[in-house]
C-alpha cells in the first residue's frame, strides 16, 4: 500500500512542474536551447558577413516576413505535435491572400466581408484535413497533399491567374509600426504566447501533448485521440489563413503562388524549434524563434549575393539534419522512454488525477 501511495504521490507532485515553466524558462531547456543559441550566433555574425544585413532598414523588412512565417510555423507545430504534417500550408496561405485581394477588389468597405470569407474557407480546409486524417485514417502526407492540390485549383479558379491589390486599409495596418515595431510582429507575438499558454498551462493543452506523446496511452486514459488531432488541423488552418491575410496586406499585390515559400520553411522552423517530426512535445515559441532564424538567414544569404535557390537548399538540409539527429538519441533513450512513458502521459488526463487521489488519502 505504501509503495502504491508513494508512486501515486510522486505522480501528483510532478504534475505541476510543466505548468510552472514560463515561455522564457522553457527555451533554456533542451532541445529549445539550441535555437536560442543558433539565433544569437546568427545575429552576431550577420554584420561581419554582410554589413547591411542587420541595419535598421533590413530589420524592418525582415521582421514582417518573420512574423508571417512564425504564424505558419505555429500551425505546423500543432499538427506535427500530433504526429502529422500539413502540406496544405502553401495552398491555404495562397487562398487567403487571393480571397482578400480579389473579393475586396481594393475597396476598404469590403474588408470585413473578405475576412469573413477567409475565415469560412480556413474552417472548411481545416475540417476537411482533420476529417481525412483523424476519422478516415488517411496518412497525413497523402491527405494534406491532396487538399493542397485542390486549394491550388481553387486559387486558379478564383483569381483567373492573377491577383489584384489588397485594400489600402489592410495594407496600412500591415505596413504601419507601433512604437517602432511592425504591426505584423505585434499581431504574431500575442498569438504565439496565447497558444503557448493554452498548450502548456491548461488541462486541455496537456491532454493535447499527451496524445502526441503516446496515442495508445491517451486512449487508455480515456482521451479522445481523433478529436485532438482533428482540432490540430483546424487550428493550423486558421493560423495559415491569418498568415495569408498578413502577407497580402504587407506585399499589397501577392502572387497566386505566394504561399509556396512557406511549405518547406514552416516545417524547417518547427524542426529548428526542437519539435520532433515523429510527434510529441513541442514549443510554439521555439518554432517562432526558428522562423526568425530562417528569415534572418535568408536575408543574410541575399545580402551576400547568393541565389534564392540557396535558401531552399538550407531549409532542406535543416529538415534532413533535424530528422537524423532526432532519431539517434531516441534509439539510445528508448528503455528510459518506455519507463517514463506512463509518467509523461499519466498525469496529463483528469482520469489519472482522479485515480491517484484516493490511494494517497487511504494511506494517511
Amino acid at each position: 500500500m505504501e509503495e502504491s501511495s508513494d508512486r501515486h504521490g510522486s505522480l501528483t507532485q510532478e504534475r505541476p512542474a510543466p505548468s510552472a515553466r514560463s515561455p522564457l524558462s522553457s527555451l533554456t531547456r533542451s532541445p529549445a536551447i539550441g535555437i536560442v543559441i543558433a539565433t544569437a550566433i546568427l545575429f552576431a555574425i550577420s554584420p561581419l558577413l554582410a554589413a547591411d544585413s542587420l541595419d535598421r532598414t533590413s530589420l524592418l523588412t525582415m521582421l514582417p516576413f518573420a512574423a508571417v512565417l512564425a504564424i505558419a510555423a505555429l500551425g505546423q507545430t500543432l499538427v506535427i505535435q500530433q504526429g502529422g504534417i500539413d502540406l496544405s500550408v502553401a495552398g491555404s496561405i495562397s487562398l487567403a491572400s487571393v480571397i482578400v485581394t480579389v473579393h475586396a477588389g481594393g475597396d476598404d468597405g469590403r474588408i470585413v466581408s473578405a475576412l469573413l470569407l477567409v475565415l469560412a474557407a480556413a474552417l472548411a480546409v481545416g475540417l476537411l484535413n482533420g476529417a481525412l486524417v483523424s476519422f478516415l485514417g488517411i496518412p497525413p502526407i497523402v491527405a494534406t497533399l491532396g487538399v493542397n492540390s485542390l486549394l491550388l485549383g481553387v486559387v486558379q479558379q478564383i483569381s483567373g491567374g492573377s491577383t489584384g491589390a489588397a485594400p489600402d486599409g489592410l495594407t496600412d495596418v500591415a505596413l504601419d509600426r507601433t512604437l517602432g515595431i511592425p504591426n505584423t510582429v505585434l499581431i504574431a507575438l500575442p498569438l504565439i504566447v496565447a497558444v503557448y499558454l493554452v498548450v502548456k498551462k491548461t488541462v486541455v493543452g496537456r491532454r493535447f501533448e499527451a496524445v502526441g506523446v503516446s496515442p495508445r496511452g491517451s486512449r487508455a486514459a480515456g482521451i479522445a485521440v481523433p478529436r485532438h488531432r482533428f482540432a490540430a488541423y483546424v487550428a493550423a488552418s486558421l493560423a495559415y489563413a491569418l498568415a495569408g491575410v498578413m502577407l497580402a496586406g504587407y506585399v499589397k499585390t501577392p502572387g497566386i503562388s505566394g504561399g509556396d515559400a512557406y511549405l518547406l520553411q514552416s516545417v524547417a522552423a518547427v524542426v529548428l524549434g526542437g519539435t520532433a517530426l515523429t510527434g510529441g512535445r513541442g514549443n510554439v515559441v521555439a518554432s517562432a524563434l526558428g522562423a526568425l532564424f530562417l528569415s534572418q538567414l535568408n536575408q543574410l544569404v541575399l545580402s551576400m549575393g547568393a541565389p534564392t535557390a540557396v535558401q531552399y537548399l538550407i531549409s532542406g538540409a535543416i529538415i534532413a539534419a533535424g530528422v537524423g539527429l532526432r532519431r539517434v538519441p531516441l534509439r539510445r533513450r528508448r528503455p528510459a522512454a518506455t519507463r517514463s512513458g506512463a509518467d509523461a502521459a499519466g498525469p496529463t488526463p483528469a482520469v489519472a488525477a482522479a485515480t491517484s487521489t484516493p490511494p494517497r488519502r487511504s494511506a494517511r
